[in-house]
C-alpha cells in the first residue's frame, strides 16, 4: 500500500515540534528515556540534543527537518510495517524518512536494544 499524494503532503507539512512530545510520551510510558529517544534521532539524522531543541523552537516542518538532516547511511536497513505501510515500499522519499523515524521510535518503545535499533552501528 502506497500513501496518497494528500498523505505525503500532510506528512511534509506536519511540524517536528508537534510530533516530538508524542514520541517522548510513547517511549517514557514503556520505561525508555528522552536521552535514548534523542540518541535514536541523532543516529538517523545527525542532529544532537541541542540541534533537536533548536528545530523544535523553530517549529520546522518534517520537510525542512529532513532537508537539514544528514541521513545515516544505514537508514535503508530500517524495514517492516509502520502505520499500515511497508517502509521499503514507500516511494515518496520524505514520507519514507518520516516512517523511518516512526519505526525507530516504535522499536524503542517495544524494548529493543539500542544496538538493534541503531542497526549495529553508531553515527
Amino acid at each position: 500500500m502506497e500513501p496518497s499524494a494528500k498523505h505525503n503532503e500532510r506528512m511534509a507539512q506536519m511540524t517536528f515540534a508537534s510530533v516530538y512530545p508524542l514520541y517522548v510520551t510513547k517511549i517514557e510510558k514503556k520505561g525508555r528515556t528522552k536521552k535514548e529517544l534523542d540518541q535514536v534521532i541523532e543516529w538517523l539524522t545527525s542532529f544532537d540534543s541541542k540541534k533537536i531543541g533548536e528545530l523544535i523552537k523553530e517549529n520546522v516542518t518534517f520537510e525542512s527537518f529532513f532537508a537539514k538532516a544528514k541521513l545515516n547511511k544505514n537508514a535503508e536497513q530500517i524495514k517492516g510495517m509502520i502505520c499500515g505501510y511497508r517502509i521499503e515500499d514507500i516511494e515518496n522519499p520524505l514520507t519514507r524518512k518520516v516512517r523511518y523515524l516512526d519505526k525507530l521510535v516504535d522499536e524503542l518503545a517495544k524494548g529493543k536494544t539500542m544496538e538493534k535499533i541503531l542497526r549495529n552501528g553508531s553515527k
